[in-house]
């Protein structure tokens, strides 16, 4: 699958990292928000989210994740680095198996139980950015 961006600057909602390891989900998820006017970052897993955060986290404006994933680390383990380092930034949750609390993750983030309806993911990814305001 090739990455699905946004050329130029990230739209009012900042630049959003999209986290599935289904390709075609992933494609579907990043395809949605561009066409709600949203800069996206497509990655397959939360260890290749992980060395993008790396060098990009302060373009980052909302980490939207799954929790279950192959690799070394999956969502929730990604939802609770991102929050220990960067606590101003809203996280958003999807999982058709998990929730957050059994998961372990020990931030506050907004989830949406998958499969989701497209208004309930658009309400859910509006709501996670209002949570927080980045200084």
């Amino acid at each position: 699958m090739n990455p699905i961006t946004m050329a130029g600057e990230p739209g009012p909602g900042g630049l959003i990292l999209v986290v599935e390891d289904d390709p075609l989900i992933l494609e579907f998820l990043c395809e949605i928000l561009q066409e709600e006017g949203f800069a996206v970052e497509p990655q397959i897993s939360a260890d290749a989210a992980t060395l993008y955060l790396e060098e990009n986290a302060d373009k980052i404006s909302l980490l939207l994740t799954d929790i279950t994933m192959p690799g070394k680390r999956n969502g929730a383990d990604l939802a609770n680095d991102f929050g220990d380092r960067w606590p101003e930034k809203p996280i958003m949750i999807m999982s058709g198996f998990e929730t957050p609390e059994t998961s372990g993750v020990r931030h506050e983030v907004s989830f949406i139980k998958k499969p989701w309806a497209l208004g309930q993911l658009l309400d859910c990814v509006e709501g996670a950015l209002k949570s927080r305001t980045a200084p």
